[in-house]
């Protein structure tokens, strides 16, 4: 038997898509053949990604923070692709950075709301269109971080919400086991993005690469072969696997 990455008739929807991993995500899945919403805030950025990926790809603004926000954007795919989204990447996220006695309440509440609340409900609202609709091949890929699993000073809401996108996605897996849809996530090691970018450039974010056993970052391409696999039908026996994508960085 053979398998192909080939994402020919799937239709995407890729959260937090405005920047950084999730334009990268939208790019790759268009250039294996899925048709792809690319939903986040930021519509401008939006709008000029789906213009760069050409008439496989569609803006959908919106807030994964709002449930709906995110009714109305699967409402948006579907009208713009005729048909339901099988192919959903969590992606949307914030740093959410602050020493644990010092990050206020607001923040903390709002790196949950984003990276959490707003993973579940992307999530789930594909689900119950995939099984409304008969869908019984559908990918759910959750991004989450080694910092899920990694002590993270300074990091300290990020990295709570990022372990509960790993155990909110396995729970998930096995709630929709026998409907044929697949939920996994990837956790990622330390990349460059707009996101990390001014950390990385000071001097204890400098140190802190070269603690790396590998002394880099990873390049945004590091993803792209694990991101296709989960998506594909390639994939069709894994679920409820979280996936460590991170150079060496944890070990």
């Amino acid at each position: 038997m053979t398998f192909s990455f080939d994402l020919t008739g799937r239709t995407a929807l890729v959260t937090g898509a405005s920047s950084g991993l999730g334009a990268r995500f939208g790019r790759i899945l268009a250039a294996s053949g899925a048709r792809v919403a690319l939903g986040a805030r930021r519509a401008d950025r939006l709008a000029a990604l789906a213009a760069g990926i050409g008439a496989n790809a569609a803006a959908m603004p919106m807030d994964v923070a709002r449930e709906a926000d995110i009714i109305a954007g699967f409402d948006a795919a579907e009208a713009a692709f005729g048909g339901p989204v099988d192919t959903i990447i969590a992606n949307a996220g914030i740093d959410g950075a602050g020493l644990a006695t010092a990050i206020s309440e607001e923040e903390i509440d709002r790196t949950l709301a984003i990276n959490l609340k707003g993973a579940i409900l992307t999530a789930r609202e594909g689900a119950k269109r995939m099984m409304a609709n008969g869908v019984t091949n559908g990918r759910i890929v959750m991004i989450a971080s080694i910092t899920a699993f990694e002590p993270s000073p300074g990091l300290v809401a990020y990295a709570a919400s990022k372990a509960g996108v790993v155990q909110a996605a396995r729970s998930m897996a096995r709630e929709w086991a026998r409907t044929g849809i697949c939920v996994n996530t990837v956790s990622p090691g330390y990349i460059r993005t707009a996101i990390n970018d001014a950390w990385f450039d000071t001097e204890p974010g400098r140190k802190q690469i070269a603690r790396f056993p590998r002394r880099r970052l990873m390049g945004e391409e590091g993803l792209d072969a694990m991101i296709l696999f989960l998506c594909s039908d390639a994939a069709a026996f894994v679920t409820g696997a979280d996936f460590v994508c991170d150079d060496g960085q944890t070990l």
